[in-house]
């Protein structure tokens, strides 16, 4: 059975930027807004326009700090629950990560300990989140420079546990994946058989850039096609319901934009958008 009955597609995360262009894909049926940015009172005007053509609009939360000792601030899960309510969402997503410890506030997604510890307290977070959200939850693993040492768990445990512990679905983020495994040396597409990818609600694409010989995740660089070709094995095992394009910055002419949807789209393949 699919994570979620939706045909996302091929799609684009919406920003102010790129408004226009994103508003013009003639086929686009999904896109993602950054929850933080949204007033659920009055939407963006685009997004709604979007959502009244029928396109799913999600909203993709970067400060719940779900991995975090602390519980999640209800405040916080509010507004995403007000967001997904103001835009007829089919969903929410949000990281396996940490944002705040004893009251600081570290502007980064921080990497989650893969200890029992920190897997009690992730579970009890997403736990606290779901049952005041309308909709289901996508949780996106984040690419993490470094590793906290003493782990108990590699990766795929670690989010599979964590999948049959809440039922959460997971947003696997294909770039995240190449970013952890080319700066740990290891082969990316292992990932992909240690994972439940029938919980998979959707995917981020995104580019990068190598600095001081380690892989960062910028999204501000073309999607390589490494990431491509692992979007391609990660569909040969199961297609997921949608691929989403990340870009912060550094927005390309937007013949590059549609000429880089349309490889995303081959890969995965899904129909165009453009």
């Amino acid at each position: 059975m699919s994570a979620i009955q939706t045909t996302l597609g091929v799609g684009i995360g919406w920003r102010p930027d790129i408004t226009g262009f994103v508003r013009e894909l003639p086929g686009l049926r999904f896109t993602e807004v950054i929850a933080e940015v949204v007033r659920p009172a009055h939407p963006p005007r685009d997004l709604l326009a979007l959502r009244e053509r029928g396109a799913a609009v999600v909203p993709h939360g970067v400060k719940l700090s779900l991995g975090g000792a602390e519980p999640v601030a209800p405040e916080r899960v509010a507004h995403l629950a007000a967001c997904a309510e103001a835009l007829g969402s089919p969903l929410v997503s949000e990281h396996v990560a940490f944002v705040r410890a004893g009251g600081l506030e570290a502007g980064h997604l921080l990497p989650v300990p893969r200890t029992r510890a920190a897997l009690d307290a992730l579970t009890a977070n997403i736990r606290r989140t779901c049952a005041e959200l309308p909709v289901p939850l996508a949780v996106e693993p984040i690419a993490a420079l470094f590793d906290w040492p003493d782990a108990e768990y590699d990766e795929g445990a670690f989010l599979t546990e964590l999948v049959e512990r809440t039922g959460v679905l997971l947003l696997l983020d294909v770039a995240n994946v190449y970013a952890n495994a080319r700066n740990r040396g290891q082969d990316p597409a292992a990932l992909f058989d240690r994972l439940p990818l029938e919980r998979v609600a959707y995917c981020h694409v995104a580019g990068g850039t190598e600095r001081d010989g380690r892989y960062h995740d910028t999204h501000a660089a073309p999607v390589p096609g490494e990431v491509l070709d692992l979007v391609a094995e990660l569909c040969a095992r199961r297609r997921p319901p949608g691929v989403l394009l990340e870009r912060d910055g550094r927005y390309p002419p937007a013949a590059e934009l549609r000429a880089e949807l349309d490889a995303i789209a081959d890969a995965a393949g899904m129909e165009r958008v453009t």
